[in-house]
C-alpha cells in the first residue's frame, strides 16, 4: 500500500526542468523506485499531490522571487530529508548572471510594465535560504547519481557520489589533456566530477556544468589561462556560466576582473 511506503515529492523553481527530465530519463531504474516509494508530488510524472511530510524531498530550480522563499520555507519544513539538484539549485544556475547587473534595467527592457514584476536582485541557491541534507551537482544532474542519492537516502545512509574533478574522468576515458596538448581553455582542473568528461572527449575544453570542487584551487587556473594567452575577459566569461554563482568560481571572476582593471 501507498500508506505504508516512504513519500517522494518534487518540486521546481527558476530551472528548465532538465534536471527533473534526467529523473524521468532513467527509465527501468525509476520504476524501480516507483515501487519502492509513494511518488506523493511530482508534476512532471504524475496528477497525483499529496500534502507532507515527505520523506525525501528534491528540489530543482533557483530562488529569484519574494514568493519563492516564503514556498521553499514551507517545503522545508513539510520535508524530513531536502535534497538539491542541479546547478540553479546548488549555485543559482545560469540565472545568476543577473547578481552582477541591475535588476531593473532587465526588467524595464523585456517586460511592458515592469511595475508588476517582483522579483529579488539575485538568483540564490536553495542552501542560502533553508538548511539542505545534500547538493547533488551538474546541469543537468547525472541520472545515475541521482538514482544513488535518493537510493540513499531512502535506506539512511551516505550517498557515495564522487568527489574527485573532471581531469580524473578524463584520465579515465583516456582522454588527452586538451590545454596541455592543445593550448585550449579547460575548467576541468577545478570542476567537479560526475559528467565523464563529455567536452573533453569531443575536444572541447570544460564548461564547468558540475560546479566547482569543495577545494578548487583557482589562482592557479587563472593564470595558466593567462598563459595560454586567453583574454581576461574570456577567463572571466568561463567562471560566468552555468555556475556563475557558485562562491569559488564568482570570486576568481572578480578577482580576474579585478586585476584587469
Amino acid at each position: 500500500m501507498a500508506n505504508n511506503r516512504p513519500k517522494l515529492a518534487v518540486f521546481k523553481f527558476a530551472s528548465c526542468d532538465g534536471c527533473q527530465l534526467s529523473l524521468l530519463d532513467c527509465e527501468d531504474e525509476l520504476l524501480a523506485v516507483a515501487g519502492k516509494v509513494h511518488i506523493a508530488h511530482f508534476p512532471e510524472a504524475s496528477r497525483e499531490s499529496v500534502r507532507g511530510p515527505y520523506d525525501v524531498t528534491l528540489v530543482e530550480g533557483s530562488i529569484t522571487t519574494p514568493d519563492d522563499v516564503e514556498r521553499i520555507q514551507k517545503i522545508r519544513r513539510r520535508s524530513k530529508m531536502l535534497v538539491t539538484i542541479g546547478a540553479c539549485a546548488t549555485s543559482g544556475g545560469i540565472q545568476a548572471l543577473r547578481n552582477f547587473r541591475d535588476v531593473k534595467e532587465f526588467t524595464s527592457i523585456v517586460y511592458a510594465h515592469p511595475e508588476y514584476i517582483r522579483t529579488l536582485e539575485t538568483s540564490t541557491a536553495i542552501a542560502d535560504h533553508i538548511p539542505v541534507d545534500f547538493e547533488l551537482r551538474g546541469c543537468p544532474v547525472n541520472k545515475y547519481q541521482l538514482i544513488e542519492v535518493l537510493n540513499a537516502m531512502l535506506w539512511g545512509r551516505k550517498p557515495q557520489i564522487e568527489s574527485g574533478s573532471v581531469c580524473v574522468e578524463c584520465k579515465r576515458r583516456g582522454t588527452v589533456c586538451v590545454m596541455v596538448a592543445q593550448g585550449m581553455a579547460c575548467l576541468g582542473p577545478v570542476t567537479h566530477a560526475g559528467c565523464g568528461a563529455i567536452c573533453p572527449a569531443y575536444n572541447r575544453g570544460c564548461y564547468g556544468c558540475f560546479g566547482p570542487q569543495e577545494t578548487a584551487n583557482m589562482d592557479p587556473l587563472s593564470e595558466k589561462l593567462a598563459g595560454l594567452g586567453v583574454l581576461a575577459t574570456n577567463i572571466a566569461r568561463l567562471y560566468s556560466t552555468f555556475n556563475a554563482g557558485a562562491e569559488p568560481f564568482e570570486k576568481a571572476r572578480r578577482q580576474v576582473e579585478a586585476t584587469n582593471n
